[in-house]
């Protein structure tokens, strides 16, 4: 009999869910900066799954923990570790904190290792025999859809085996610069001549000092070194291409990017102007350095010329395009898109520069375009492009009606030459770095993470990067999942030293070698169909992010970057660099090229999942991220989405469903997250498979199944919300797990007429008895919170008619007068009655009727808790919830319960105002439970202390 891991049971999902969302924020040194992958999962919540998927939980450990408080206090524990271990800082090993913080976490593994196979654990005090003990006893980490690396890094991070594959080429690549390259040079010297041998610098000023070359800070050294060279090399030969601007002082300067419109002939055949498109004429938004565009019509030469001004007077609100279609500054003449798409397929769409962006003392200069700039990008003339027809339909582009068919159409005959450049530096640093005394192996390796570098810089040097005038930047071709048609882009300089410029797309690379963990166990990458192999010796433990169904083709937008990779990697790399362009007729996507791309996906997927179920290790539960959309879609009024597609695939395949954990990115007190799809990013699915021994029946009548649901749901519900403390933003994605686990523990639900029911069907069940479970919490509520839960639900905030008050309040037993004089929760008059909202309920001045009282009903306390957890000044947030808590005592208890119950009803209606609320309420009831805990600081009155001394306030 396996022992449950801590995943099966309890996460401190709010630690996890912070720490992902605030990934976002991370950059320098973060993994993710190395090069380009789409909808990776944050690092923190891989750790986070990958350490509770293997750690014992104390419920299954009862000859340690015999006693409920006994488990309860070592699962605490053990949430500690994790909401320590998934902070970004903690994975800084060059800080005491960070190595105390990852040993911690490796031996808590081990020990659990040593649990099942019935050891004593390896000394604490001795990481290195921990980690050898998880090298020689742990199974390893499997991640069959490896993509960006998350999860073999983290996997590697915690002190195991890491194994990864994907189809990919590119993502298989990116997997081994993060776990596969690095541990071979760990601890070595750089090889370049201006390295100390002896050991490297840390720290700063005084704080200074010399120490051995640590983890693969020699080889992101030697990154740095020879990316420098590359670059200077670069600059002798194409530098001329890129001339300094002059300043109206007489001075240069160095320019950041230039930047260009797109142009189409006007429609209007009186005007033949060339027509400029243009999505917003401000060049920078910010403060003290505001610059537009002013556009000035030729009409002789046919054009527009462009003055760039400071003086915003006259800036247009809105630019010459936008998605119904574009407007020639010269006549005013409209032209809808399909005209615009069809002069650009003919040939007629060409690139006009508008601007430059120039550095400046300590702030951007903005400059009108100058002839001698035109002309050097007209110079330019690249000794090779990448060739290869970008798709005619896929997932993620919008080009292709816009004319752009080929992937060297990307980029302007300038950027191709600067990138062919650098490129063509890679063959000579590699006899570089021989001549300094390296090995092939060492100059391959470093080639790969040149290759890299350039990949970074294609995708912020193209004709689809365009200028942030908020920032002032050059923002990435993929600031999202696809290649979307752009009017106006950014060129910016390579040799500059501001955004986007080559030097800055090398430190980005080098951060991340440095930072990688130290010291790990072995890391492996294969390119592999997930679908037809399985790299599974030993039965490995299977933590992967699968793709969803539609959401993203990988394939296409990857070979983006493979088609400049491949010239450079394919000798270092044969096989994985073989084909034109990367693998798509196995890829797993429902993409728009396949015929009946549904049922495509769910075969594919589904033989995933069953060659997954043969090779996994029983003792472990599979953990997969999948994507989740809130609002499902609805085709002929059946759900029809990726997500019941992914859990009848692994029903189907043998799995059962002990558990779904929301992983959020986006912090749950945002209004953005909660008003769209994007609250919920990834739903972890805890797994195991289906015991062929089983004691309950293979096959379920559906009664069966609801009788078991409505018995074990509830109480599953009960244990999250009043033990877990799951946010009410959660709790309708994690009940899917309890739900699921009792689906998918029979191999088929029959109906009575012997078809199978669905999963479909089953998350309609899920879902009644979860509003089931509401409707009994608010069962529980006093009668006067009773009486306003249910005149929410027929009125919301509005006024309603006294008559059907009276008739509620009646059965409720209640008056409304006592409503409304007594407990001070609506206003009624002229035969009307209303709620007072949140906002109606702030601290009362001193001669307010309605002071704070130990009679306060469940209703009035939620309300005015939940006003101090309001964003202001004004607002007291967990201290002036807590004080409203301790005047309530006891009754207190019932405020979580209720803001449930409000949660849930103003998300159904999309209130995501109202909603976020009563989630924040609810997500910081712990810090309001501490705080109440905590003995309350006496008041100082001032004029009764003043009265005492006979002296009147203010006289001194």
């Amino acid at each position: 009999m396996y022992r449950k891991k801590l995943i099966e049971v309890d996460l401190p999902l709010d630690a996890i869910n912070k720490e992902s969302a605030r990934e976002k924020s991370i950059r320098h040194g973060h993994p993710s900066t190395l090069h380009l992958w789409w909808a990776r999962r944050p690092l923190a919540a891989c750790r986070a799954v990958i350490f509770a998927s293997l750690v014992d939980d104390p419920s299954s450990c009862q000859e340690e923990f015999p006693t409920e408080s006994e488990q309860r206090a070592e699962r605490n524990r053990l949430h500690d570790i994790i909401s320590d271990m998934v902070k970004w800082e903690s994975t800084d090993e060059s800080t005491t904190e960070g190595v105390k913080i990852r040993d911690e976490a490796r031996y808590e593994i081990a020990r659990s290792v040593a649990r099942s196979r019935k050891e004593s654990a390896p000394d604490k005090d001795d990481p290195e025999a921990v980690l050898r003990y998880l090298r020689d006893n742990a199974l390893p980490i499997y991640d069959p859809f490896a993509g960006g690396g998350s999860i073999p890094l983290e996997a590697q991070r915690l002190g195991l085996r890491a194994v990864a594959s994907d189809l990919n080429p590119v993502a298989v690549l990116i997997n081994k610069a993060l776990i596969e390259l690095p541990p071979k040079f760990a601890g070595k010297p750089p090889v370049n001549p201006d390295a100390d041998p002896m050991g490297m610098t840390v720290g700063k000023g005084k704080q200074a000092m010399k120490v051995p070359w640590r983890g693969a800070a020699g080889l992101a050294d030697d990154i740095r070194y020879y990316g420098k060279w590359m670059r200077e090399r670069a600059y002798e030969r194409i530098g001329h291409l890129y001339p300094k601007a002059k300043l109206p002082d007489g001075t240069e300067a160095t320019v950041i990017a230039w930047i260009y419109a797109r142009t189409v002939p006007c429609q209007n055949p009186a005007c033949g102007i060339v027509m400029p498109l243009i999505k917003q004429f401000q060049l920078s938004k910010t403060r003290g350095n505001e610059h537009w565009m002013r556009p000035v019509v030729d009409r002789e030469a046919g054009r527009v010329e462009f003055v760039v001004q400071d003086n915003l007077e006259g800036v247009p609100e809105s630019g010459t395009v936008n998605r119904n279609g574009a407007t020639c500054v010269s006549c005013n003449t409209t032209a809808p898109l399909a005209y615009v798409r069809e002069q650009a397929r003919a040939g007629k769409m060409d690139d006009q520069m508008i601007a430059m962006v120039v550095e400046g003392d300590r702030r951007r200069v903005f400059l009108s375009p100058m002839n001698e700039h035109i002309q050097a990008a007209n110079d330019a003339r690249p000794g090779w492009r990448p060739s290869g027809r970008l798709p005619d339909r896929a997932l993620g582009f919008a080009v292709q009606t816009y004319g752009f068919t080929e992937w060297h159409q990307l980029f302007t005959e300038r950027q191709l030459t600067g990138i062919t450049t650098f490129s063509d530096l890679i063959s000579e640093v590699r006899t570089l770095i021989h001549a300094n005394g390296a090995d092939a192996v060492y100059a391959n390796v470093l080639s790969t993470y040149f290759a890299l570098v350039i990949g970074r810089n294609t995708s912020a040097c193209s004709k689809f990067t365009r200028w942030a005038n908020v920032g002032d930047f050059v923002a990435n071709v993929f600031s999202r999942q696809a290649i979307p048609m752009i009017w106006d882009f950014a060129e910016p300089n390579p040799f500059s030293t501001s955004t986007r410029n080559w030097t800055d797309q090398l430190e980005w690379v080098a951060e991340v070698i440095e930072r990688l963990p130290t010291p790990i166990n072995s890391g492996i990458v294969h390119q592999a169909d997930a679908t037809t192999t399985i790299h599974a010796a030993r039965g490995p433990v299977i933590v992967t992010d699968p793709p969803y169904y539609d959401n993203i083709g990988y394939a296409d937008l990857s070979d983006y970057f493979y088609v400049w990779l491949r010239p450079l990697l394919r000798d270092i790399y044969p096989d994985l660099f073989a084909g034109i362009l990367t693998p798509k007729a196995e890829e797993a996507v429902a993409a728009p090229r396949f015929e009946n791309p549904r049922e495509r996906f769910e075969d594919l997927m589904g033989k995933t999942l069953r060659l997954i179920r043969e090779q996994c290790s029983p003792e472990f539960p599979s953990s997969i991220f999948y994507a989740y959309k809130q609002r499902e879609e609805e085709r002929d009024g059946v759900t029809s989405t990726g997500w019941d597609t992914m859990l009848t695939a692994l029903v189907e395949a043998g799995f059962q469903i002990i558990g779904t954990w929301p992983m959020r990115t986006e912090l749950a007190n945002r209004q953005r997250g909660l008003g769209s799809n994007a609250l919920a990013s990834s739903v972890v699915l805890v797994c195991r498979p289906r015991p062929e021994d089983a004691k309950v029946a293979e096959v379920a009548t559906r009664r069966q199944f609801l009788d078991a649901l409505g018995a074990e749901l509830p109480e599953a519900l009960k244990q999250m919300t009043e033990k877990g403390h799951i946010a009410p933003v959660d709790l309708s994605q994690a009940a899917i797990g309890p739900g699921m686990e009792v689906y998918s523990r029979y191999a088929r639900v029959e109906t009575i007429s012997g078809e199978r029911v669905p999963v479909r069907d089953a998350l309609r069940e899920i879902n009644r008895v979860i509003a089931e479970y509401h409707q009994r919490e608010q069962g529980e509520l006093d009668v006067e919170s009773q009486f306003c839960v249910e005149w929410l639900r027929e009125h919301g905030y509005v006024e309603g008619e006294f008559g059907r008050a009276e008739t509620l309040s009646q059965a409720k037993n209640v008056s409304i007068e006592a409503l409304r004089d007594e407990h001070g929760l609506l206003e009624a008059s002229a035969g009307k009655l209303r709620l007072l909202r949140v906002g109606d309920f702030a601290p009362p001045d001193k001669d307010d009727r309605r002071q704070l009282r130990g009679d306060m009903t469940a209703w009035e306390g939620c309300m005015r808790m939940a006003w101090h957890m309001l964003p202001g000044d004004d607002h007291e947030g967990v201290a002036g919830a807590a004080k409203v808590g301790r005047m309530m005592g006891g009754g207190v208890e019932s405020v979580e319960r209720l803001a449930r119950i409000l949660y849930d009803y103003f998300d159904a209606r999309g209130d995501s105002a109202n909603a976020v609320t009563f989630n924040t309420l609810v997500t910081s009831w712990g810090a309001i439970g501490n705080k109440m805990r905590e003995p309350e600081r006496p008041t100082f009155d001032l004029e009764a202390a003043s009265a005492e001394q006979g002296e009147m306030p203010g006289t001194r």
